[in-house]
C-alpha cells in the first residue's frame, strides 16, 4: 500500500490548540499530547476560579461593610444591619454597601442610624 498524505485538518487542529498554549512553559507549549492535557487542565482551574471568584469577592464586600459599622457602634454588627435591612425591605446588595462603605462612610452611617430608629421604634410600638 502506498503511504497517505494527511491532509491539512488535523494539522490545523494541532496548531489551533498550540495557539492556545502559546504563552505555556517549556514541553507544555511543544508537545501535543502535553498541551492537550494543560489545556483540558487550565480550563478545568478557570472554570472552578470563577466561582471561588464570586465567593472570595462576596467575603470582602462582608468584611469592609463589617468594618464601617462597627466603627460607629459598639454594639451594632453586620449581622444585625443586614437583618434589619431585610426587616425595612431595602433592596441594597452588599456590593453597593461595600462601595458606599468605601466612598462615603457618613451615608452609610445615616442608613444605618435610620434603620436602628425605625426598627427600634417598630418594636416599642407594637
Amino acid at each position: 500500500m502506498t503511504r497517505i498524505r494527511r491532509g491539512y485538518i488535523a494539522r490545523r487542529r494541532r496548531t489551533k490548540i498550540r495557539l492556545f498554549a502559546s504563552s505555556f512553559r517549556g514541553a507544555h507549549s511543544r508537545l501535543t499530547r502535553t498541551i492537550t492535557q494543560q489545556k483540558i487542565r487550565a480550563l478545568v482551574s478557570a472554570h472552578r476560579d470563577r466561582d471561588r471568584q464570586k465567593i472570595h469577592f462576596r467575603r470582602l464586600w462582608i468584611t469592609r461593610i463589617n468594618a464601617a459599622i462597627r466603627e460607629r457602634g459598639v454594639c451594632y454588627s453586620y449581622s444585625r444591619f443586614i437583618n434589619d435591612l431585610y426587616k425595612r425591605q431595602l433592596l441594597l446588595n452588599r456590593k453597593i454597601l461595600a462601595q458606599i462603605a468605601i466612598s462615603n462612610r457618613n451615608c452609610l452611617y445615616m442608613i444605618s442610624n435610620e434603620i436602628i430608629k425605625e426598627v427600634s421604634w417598630k418594636e416599642s410600638t407594637g
